[in-house]
């Protein structure tokens, strides 16, 4: 069975509450609520992490080589940041989709600029936590293809 890792980063755990105005009101348990329910619609395994700490980040992306086959990364402010996170995925040779709520390219300059990009098979944002769906279609397809 096809299963897919879904990896939160920093402040993610404050979603529904956090600047709703950017990132809306649904939690991130609601998303992981939907991200089962799709699971279970299209025959897959997901699991779920989030963190506010990069080393734990890091843990889990090794962790997933062997057992997952690819992994959906709302980095959060890492994505801008982190050479250890690109450093990770791109040595589990796991495929990796970049996932932001808000679109960042409309946002401040510094979140222009992705390192987990150089490393990911695609990016979706500006979808809120309909995005998360939409990678998790993505990363089925680009798996079974």
């Amino acid at each position: 069975m096809t299963s897919i890792l879904i990896l939160n980063g920093p402040n993610l755990n404050l979603l529904g509450t956090r600047q709703p105005e950017v990132y809306g009101t649904t939690t991130l348990a609601d998303i992981e609520v939907s991200c089962s329910n799709w699971a279970t619609d299209n025959g897959c395994d997901v699991s779920f992490m989030q963190s506010n700490h990069e080393g734990a980040l890091l843990d889990a992306i090794h962790a997933a080589r062997g057992v997952h086959q690819g992994i959906v990364l709302n980095a959060g402010a890492y994505t801008h940041t982190s050479i250890a996170l690109m450093d990770a995925l791109a040595s589990v040779e796991i495929p990796a989709i970049e996932l932001h709520l808000s679109n960042v390219h409309a946002r401040e300059e510094f979140r222009h600029r992705s390192f987990i990009a150089k490393v990911a098979i695609g990016l979706i944002c500006g979808f809120g936590a309909h995005g998360y769906l939409l990678a998790l279609d993505a990363m089925k397809q680009h798996i079974e293809d």
